[in-house]
């Protein structure tokens, strides 16, 4: 008989420091589908972990809003906190955490520049970059996968979207791992530190932003620094904001969710089987990678007036906290869900979030890991994990610093 859960604290970091906690979110899931979390340092907020809850929430920005006025995306405030802090440290508002109609206005600019049209003859750009990077991989030896090929693809690709030299993937690493590792001493050694990380960021970012509004191109850097909003062109702050969105969101998703899917092959190697048998299942099969990953954990809304989310009161004014790695291994929607089944099907995960605020560069997460899988098949016959990967501390990113592992010759 299962134990009857307490009171899990889901914003303290180290519940994941070990491990994804899934079988305590699968007993919030019958027990307390919308529960409540007290926090020592806020209000407290609603956390929800069925699928049908977060995808109504999700569809009704109106009710449930992103915006930094009302604290933003996260489990803290982002007026209150933020990257850097409030007031004159904080940086400009990534459009993530702004609400529609607004919201609507900076997907119209920035979703054409990722379209297929835009990006013609990419997905044989990334076939090329991946390549080379495998190639350099030896294979029946003990490497770390991760700043071999599982950071560098992701960061090369944005690297050609933001158009810059190649060689700067590696400050990229170093700054999206700062950004989103606050509460990761790996990432933030001390306040000094990440002084002068920003502070070399922020440079960086003066520099491009001055140079693409000068000399447009057709980069996404150009158009972050060159759209206008409600008439008005966007801020030095607002292009820094969207610039760290970019780098976060074009890094982590993939980065995380090829690192999760080779742990996942390694112990699961019948899956591995079938992907060397017919790599056509890698279409489908790269949903069930990010599903299986939920590299993204939580995003979080507010309640702009008093409702009720699965027969629980809630209040204006209360943060409501999207489980998406719960969400993602939901009973009613994936049959036997802790199971790694790249043959599943109608995968409808929530890996990349839903209804307004979806991932505009999913579809381009997903042809990476399916070109990056495609080609291992040919030559790994199978991955062999030589220790359990150090994960993040970290309540936002389901990440892995490193993955050592030996990848066999087929």
């Amino acid at each position: 008989m299962t134990a009857t859960i307490t009171a899990p604290d889901l914003k303290d970091p180290d519940l994941y420091f070990d491990r994804a906690p899934h079988d305590l979110f699968a007993q919030l899931r019958t027990e307390r589908p919308v529960y409540w979390n007290p926090e020592s340092d806020g209000a407290g907020f609603w956390a929800l972990t069925r699928y049908a809850d977060i995808v109504a929430v999700s569809r009704n920005p109106g009710l449930f809003s992103s915006a930094y006025e009302n604290g933003g995306h996260r489990i803290f405030n982002e007026n209150e906190v933020g990257l850097t802090g409030a007031g004159e440290a904080a940086i400009g508002i990534p459009f993530i955490s702004v609400d529609p109609p607004v919201h609507t206005q900076y997907r119209k600019f920035i979703m054409p520049a990722l379209s297929p049209a835009r990006l013609a003859g990419i997905e044989e750009r990334i076939h090329a970059r991946c390549l080379s990077l495998i190639d350099r991989i030896p294979l029946g030896e003990t490497v770390d996968l991760v700043p071999l090929l599982s950071a560098p693809l992701p960061l090369l690709t944005l690297c050609e979207l933001l158009d810059l030299p190649t060689g700067m993937w590696v400050k990229l690493y170093d700054w999206t791992n700062a950004f989103v590792g606050e509460d990761d001493p790996d990432f933030r050694q001390s306040p000094q530190a990440m002084a002068a990380i920003l502070g070399e960021f922020m440079a960086f970012s003066q520099q491009l932003y001055e140079e693409r509004r000068a000399t447009p191109g057709q980069d996404l850097a150009t158009l972050l620094a060159t759209m206008e909003v409600n008439g008005q062109p966007v801020t030095f702050q607002e292009f820094v904001g969207n610039l760290i969105l970019a780098l976060v969101g074009a890094n982590e998703t993939t980065r995380n969710s090829l690192s999760h899917s080779v742990a996942a092959f390694a112990a699961n190697p019948d899956q591995w089987d079938l992907v060397r048998a017919d790599p056509t299942l890698l279409k489908n099969g790269v949903r069930e990678m990010v599903r299986y990953a939920s590299p993204v954990m939580h995003m979080r809304r507010t309640a702009t007036a008093d409702t009720e989310i699965g027969g629980q009161a809630i209040r204006k004014g209360d943060k409501i906290v999207l489980w998406y790695i719960a969400a993602n291994r939901d009973e009613s929607v994936f049959p036997d869900p802790d199971r790694f089944d790249i043959r599943r099907g109608n995968i409808q995960h929530l890996g990349f979030g839903t209804g307004q605020h979806v991932c505009v560069g999913s579809r381009l997460a997903e042809m990476q890991l399916r070109v990056a899988f495609s080609l291992l098949a040919e030559r790994v016959g199978r991955f062999k994990m030589m220790a359990a990967p150090r994960r993040f501390r970290s309540n936002f990113i389901n990440g892995l610093k490193n993955l050592d592992v030996q990848m066999v010759a087929a």
